[in-house]
């Protein structure tokens, strides 16, 4: 039965060393680009026509900008019109490197915890330098909570920076656990397939539905991802 945790593996695919520095496109790498070449043939061929009764690719080019667009407006308000370009583009990136991560004999860059890691840092960077760009020495009042007695003050203070310097690691790990297990389970199951003989038609039927859950996973870990930035994103312009 092969490893199911062989599929996460990176391996190199064309070897390049600057100066003794490993530089090489692995498989992980690879993907990535292709995240980025599909996201942008999606996004430029659905408008290149620009008709005022859009088909069905430019209908869906402009259901994903309208879908992030709502997000912001019902999240962050009018005020988060100018972090769209930011907000847009994360939620593309990790919906379409989860869905090209079910391709047969693909790689699932969400999958690893440094990609995701990465992602929720950047989100944490951004949100944390708009907020102190925005507010100043005021930013140390988002740790206050207000109404709180002074009593209380000493320990509910560390809670709250705790909890603001774990927003990373919640993010980042929600999304890799559910990518990771969900290819994980889907492999095992492959794995009885052969071997069961005709019995293997109930591991395979278990299979086509994981697929189709997976599919379902990868736009709602798209989202989740999405939408806890801009809650964040609120809290850093308007300080609750």
């Amino acid at each position: 039965m092969a490893n199911p945790i062989a599929q996460f593996e990176i391996k190199p695919l064309v070897e390049i060393n600057l100066g003794g520095l490993d530089a090489s496109l692995t498989n992980a790498g690879a993907f990535m680009v292709l995240t980025i070449v599909s996201i942008t043939a999606f996004l430029v061929l659905g408008m290149r026509k620009r008709e005022l009764v859009p088909g069905r690719w430019q209908s869906m080019a402009e259901l994903s900008y309208e879908f992030v667009a709502g997000l912001l407006r019902d999240n962050v308000g009018s005020e988060g019109r100018k972090y769209f370009p930011f907000v847009f583009s994360l939620f593309m990136f990790i919906l379409f490197a989860n869905i090209l991560g079910l391709l047969p004999y693909s790689f699932t860059v969400t999958s690893h915890i440094i990609v995701t890691f990465a992602l929720a840092m950047v989100v944490f960077l951004i949100i944390t330098l708009v907020s102190i760009a925005r507010h100043g020495a005021k930013f140390i009042t988002y740790f206050v909570p207000s109404g709180v007695p002074m009593a209380v003050l000493p320990l509910m203070v560390p809670i709250e920076i705790i909890s603001y310097l774990s927003r990373p690691i919640s993010l980042s790990v929600r999304l890799f656990a559910n990518m990771m297990a969900g290819h994980t389970m889907m492999k095992v199951f492959a794995g009885f397939i052969v071997p069961l003989g005709f019995a293997g038609v109930l591991p395979l039927g278990i299979d086509v539905l994981m697929i189709g859950f997976e599919f379902l996973v990868a736009f709602l870990q798209a989202y989740v991802f999405t939408v806890l930035t801009c809650l964040y994103l609120h809290d850093a312009i308007h300080l609750h």
